[in-house]
């Protein structure tokens, strides 16, 4: 994992592929089980954060990148659950949301109504994001 702590990528084993197990069993999906759902399905979802954007254009709404073995997972965070939920927000370097999937005109995200900071388990493991760029 020295490369992902350097690098922000492994040539190795994904840091959530290691923590798969654990994920599954608090029933988070990964990016490709989440691909399978049909629209508006309720769905937990986890991975490590690389980019949080609130765009001045999008009312208030924060849009957050997830990673995990399999691809990227895509949040929307309404204005409410932002000002409710900053800490987890902004704290978080493992995320997990809960949510409904949305997935229209080839166009995949979860509507978040909860998030939980999963950071713990990645124990020593540092990760970089982007944030509000």
């Amino acid at each position: 994992m020295a490369d992902y702590d350097s690098l922000g990528l492994t040539l190795g084993r994904h840091p959530l592929e290691l923590l798969r197990d654990t994920l599954s069993k608090l029933r988070f999906s990964s990016s490709a089980v989440l691909q399978e759902q049909p629209d508006r399905r309720l769905v937990r979802a986890a991975g490590i954060v690389t980019v949080r954007q609130r765009p001045g254009t999008a009312k208030g709404v924060v849009f957050v990148t997830l990673e995990d073995e399999f691809g990227q997972i895509n949040l929307l965070l309404r204005p409410a659950l932002v000002e409710r939920q900053r800490k987890e927000l902004l704290t978080s370097r493992l995320m997990g949301a809960y949510g409904r999937w949305q997935s229209a005109n080839g166009v995949q995200h979860v509507i978040v109504e909860r998030l939980v900071n999963l950071t713990h388990l990645l124990g020593q493991l540092q990760t970089r994001s982007r944030n509000f760029h």
